[in-house]
């Protein structure tokens, strides 16, 4: 094994995995390892992105979940009015009978914001959440 390697094991739902190993197909990985790789540095890039980011901003936050987790909807509805002062619409859609997609329109201080994602990334019943924001003009 090559020197600054570390092997660790993960599990994951078999659905899950099968998508995963379809796109590593799709997309021409050498393996599965390359495709991991790949995705946590993408993972780390996005998260450096979004902590470098200050001031004032506008943005939206994508937020993919089941909503037949017992309590994610509320949990998402209570963390919303905590952070009304930041959001300044959202919209809900049905996607499927379990999957649901909030988005969230936000404006103001990134720090802010910073925490709205992090709480609702914490709910158990989120499938996964995106964040995309846009300095404000001075």
């Amino acid at each position: 094994m090559e020197e600054g390697i570390t092997r660790i094991g993960v599990s994951l739902p078999k659905n899950l995995l099968d998508e995963f190993d379809a796109i590593i197909k799709i997309r021409g990985y050498s393996s599965r390892s390359e495709a991991i790789r790949d995705a946590i540095r993408g993972y780390i890039a996005e998260y450096k992105w979004l902590e470098s980011e200050k001031g004032e901003v506008v943005g939206v936050l994508t937020v993919l979940y089941d909503h037949t987790i017992r309590g994610v909807s509320d949990a998402l509805i209570s963390i919303q009015h905590a952070f009304s002062h930041v959001i300044t619409s959202d919209m809900h859609l049905h996607l499927s009978e379990d999957q649901c997609l909030e988005i969230i329109v936000v404006k103001g201080n990134m720090e802010e914001i910073k925490k709205l994602v992090d709480k609702i990334a914490a709910i158990r019943g989120v499938l996964s959440h995106k964040m995309i924001t846009a300095q404000k003009k001075a």
